[in-house]
């Protein structure tokens, strides 16, 4: 059943009723709060004109003796690095809080093995290299694959696109794009999804209940026009009841939500969203996120609902990442293959003295928290890889921190020289398990002692993660700049790495003209 018989009329109705109130934006909303995966969700709400980013401190150094345990969260968004591009592109650099280094780490694909079968469900790899920018460091990488779930395979989906047609969305880089990106997920239906698009604006609409046909869904989306304010709560209601009056038993189930993330009505209460999604996620319906545009874009928002509904969050600059994102890695985006992934590194103070771990601020966790089950933490799709990178300083080397003076301020770690430099622990979830199951991986001593370069992949990992603490302002990289990170990545092959490189000299050469300005 095509968008329903009533559907211009609807989404007349829609951009009628926003276009005929006054501007929202000026409303007594407060700004919205950024806020960590734990933390409450964003309240409302960007002020129009600028975009709203969480504060993200560079993560601190530690040392072994105060805090030998690191755990965190795993992440497999991907919507900070394709927002970087965005800014760089424009001869912009991009906030420094837009940048979070894991996200442009876990933008590419690495050499990491597939898991040998399907009881655990991802492989686990470690190695060691030499650190480029400070000789008496090494860098100790973790990897995680999930496995690949063919075309063939993957079971059904039901889907419903949540799209914002309020007036913010009219300009080229925002509806327009929404339109191509989920046109072309439309085409990697099978017989057995269903697709239902619901729209917000000054109010919200269901304008195509749910169909296996892709030329309905692509009807549908052309008919759609922007115009009016952003009644985005009552949009992600309707959403959800969408969804759950579809629901597919054994299958996916998911809201995938297109925004510039502009929320200023409708969300009146914010417990009661967060409530919604955290429902919804627990009965088995997700939520994934596609940020577009710019200007008023709410990228606080869109990572924490993403968050809070066990999905992901891409943003989307073009049909590029679009194509990457809904059609080349579907499976990742949609199948969820592993829930509350959470990774714990415990470090041995006979032969590592002090440790950083590169990017992931906001998802840093307690250590007592690894074997709560009742905390949540990242999801891993069909195909994700995931990958940590730790700096560590050897024992015996010179650290970042100088000893202390005083007896009574000095902390032996002691340590067991027993082969092992850390200890790597993996906990997880089946998709509908709520006990947690354990993974644990020793790291062997010597691949400290015998650390090479970085090479091949490890150069290129090394390479981006080095790029998005620069773009961070990252002290500790030393004299490293642009053009040696390019070198460390060498010239590589494939197009998003290529693309990657140039992105480098863009940094290089364009962004000192103008750098973008985050409004408070």
């Amino acid at each position: 059943m095509l968008y329903k018989s009533l559907v211009s009329v609807a989404v007349c109705a829609i951009m009628v009723s926003g276009c005929s109130q006054t501007s929202q934006s000026d409303k007594q909303y407060a700004p919205s709060q950024t806020l960590d995966v734990q933390e409450p969700m964003a309240s409302v709400l960007a002020p129009e004109g600028s975009e709203k980013y969480k504060p993200n401190e560079i993560s601190p150094v530690r040392t072994v003796a105060d805090t030998p345990v690191s755990t965190f969260a795993v992440d497999v968004d991907t919507g900070a690095y394709a927002n970087v591009r965005r800014f760089l592109t424009r001869g912009q650099l991009p906030p420094r809080d837009a940048v979070r280094t894991e996200e442009l780490v876990n933008y590419f694909r690495y050499d990491y093995p597939l898991p040998t079968d399907r009881s655990q469900p991802f492989s686990v790899t470690t190695d060691v290299a030499q650190t480029p920018w400070n000789s008496d460091t090494r860098l100790l990488r973790i990897g995680l694959r999930g496995y690949d779930l063919s075309y063939a395979r993957r079971p059904a989906a039901n889907l419903v696109f949540l799209i914002d047609v309020s007036g913010s969305m009219e300009d080229a880089d925002k509806l327009p794009l929404v339109k191509t990106a989920l046109s072309m997920l439309a085409d990697n239906l099978q017989p057995q999804d269903k697709v239902g698009i619901v729209v917000y604006a000054g109010a919200a609409g269901v304008v195509l209940d749910p169909t296996s046909d892709p030329s309905e869904i692509k009807t549908a989306l052309n008919q759609l026009s922007a115009g009016g304010s952003t009644a985005g709560g009552e949009g992600i209601e309707l959403a959800y009841a969408t969804a759950r009056a579809n629901f597919m038993k054994g299958g996916v189930n998911r809201i995938i939500i297109a925004t510039d993330g502009d929320f200023n009505v409708g969300v009146t209460n914010q417990k009661q969203l967060e409530e919604l999604i955290t429902s919804n996620r627990d009965d088995g319906i997700t939520l994934t996120t596609l940020g577009f545009g710019q200007g008023n874009f709410n990228d606080a928002l869109m990572e924490s609902m993403a968050d809070l509904g066990n999905g992901n969050y891409a943003y989307i600059d073009s049909a590029m990442e679009a194509k990457k994102v809904l059609s080349e890695e579907l499976s990742s985006t949609l199948f969820t293959i592993a829930k509350d992934v959470k990774i714990q590194v415990e470090f041995n103070p006979a032969y590592i003295s002090q440790y950083r771990l590169i990017g992931y601020e906001n998802r840093a966790l307690a250590e007592q928290d690894f074997d709560n089950d009742k905390v949540d933490a990242g999801e891993i799709g069909a195909g994700h890889q995931v990958t940590a990178l730790y700096e560590v300083v050897p024992a015996g080397s010179k650290g970042w921190s100088s000893e202390r003076r005083y007896a009574d301020n000095k902390r032996s770690a002691g340590g067991k020289q027993d082969g092992e430099l850390a200890f790597v622990r993996l906990r997880y979830k089946l998709p509908d398990g709520d006990t947690s199951r354990l993974i644990e991986r020793p790291v062997a001593a010597t691949l400290l002692a015998d650390a090479p370069a970085p090479r091949g992949d490890m150069a290129f990992v090394t390479a981006v993660a080095a790029f998005g603490q620069k773009l961070r302002g990252d002290t500790r990289l030393g004299d490293t700049n642009f053009a040696d990170i390019r070198r460390l990545a060498g010239n590589p092959d494939g197009y998003w790495r290529q693309e990657f490189v140039k992105l480098t000299e863009l940094a290089e050469t364009k962004a000192p003209i103008k750098t973008a300005q985050l409004v408070d």
